[in-house]
């Protein structure tokens, strides 16, 4: 059974950080790419990050230099690293599981909440 799930969400003050982790399990995770994505009330789903198989990174305009994506393939584990939080960035966080070269994800998470507010 394949489970993705995402830990780490919460309140944090404009200008703080957060580490997002995702916990995959049910297929083999060092053979797909992992996407965190976020959506926020009434807009639609963005790509924030991936990271490839390899350890390639890519980053949406709005989150460059401020969130960092990484992956242990020996814990199957993905993580975001976010700093210098702005309200904007209040959204629920999903990660997903994509095979290489596919535009969509095979595997989603159920989210995790993140709000920013002072």
């Amino acid at each position: 059974q394949v489970q993705l799930v995402e830990s780490g969400g919460g309140l944090v003050q404009p200008g703080g950080s957060l580490r997002l982790s995702c916990a995959a399990s049910g297929f083999t995770f060092r053979s797909y790419v992992m996407d965190w994505h976020r959506q926020a009330p009434g807009k639609q789903r963005e790509l924030v990050a991936f990271i490839t198989s390899g350890g390639i990174t890519n980053y949406g305009d709005s989150v460059k230099g401020r969130f960092t994506i990484s992956r242990d393939n020996g814990k199957n584990m993905v993580y975001l690293q976010m700093n210098a939080m702005k309200p904007e960035d209040t959204a629920v966080y999903y990660c997903s599981a994509r095979t290489f070269g596919r535009p969509t994800a095979d595997y989603w998470g159920q989210g995790t909440q993140v709000t920013v507010s002072s």
